[in-house]
């Protein structure tokens, strides 16, 4: 009897397995190190999950976007303000403790934006059905 209560102990434990509520791998202030030599490009993620991108060239902001990790109505979206008119939202269709991708069908570009960790650097990679950019950060903070 006790080995049948230590089984079901077990097996409760490995059921309840966790998933993350927000990615927390984005937190912190990272610097593009796949970019144009002519070009920097940033990306800071609060702790709160708001952050923002932005281009430099020669010192000027030539691209800027207000980036936020949001829940509404009990569904989380990925939020980009600032590229268009509205803002546009991306569902987030999955979350790891190292990954996060997020889609939106009816926006021209990108349909879907992807973060990742890989070998302690945040990848990422926005793209539709026939094009994609990719980009690779280093953590400066």
């Amino acid at each position: 009897m006790r080995y049948l209560i230590f089984l079901f102990a077990i097996s409760i434990c490995f059921s309840c397995k966790t998933e993350p509520k927000n990615p927390k791998f984005l937190i912190g202030k990272w610097k593009r190190i796949n970019e144009d030599s002519t070009k920097t490009t940033y990306e800071i993620w609060n702790q709160d999950f708001s952050g923002m991108g932005y281009t430099l060239k020669d010192n000027d902001t030539v691209f800027k976007e207000i980036l936020n990790i949001t829940d509404i109505k009990g569904n989380q979206y990925f939020q980009v303000t600032g590229v268009n008119q509205q803002p546009t939202l991306f569902t987030v269709t999955e979350l790891t403790y190292k990954s996060i991708i997020c889609k939106n069908d009816q926006n021209e570009f990108p349909k879907e934006i992807s973060y990742w960790m890989e070998e302690g650097k945040l990848k990422a990679k926005v793209a539709n059905e026939d094009f994609a950019i990719d980009f690779v950060f280093e953590k400066i903070d």
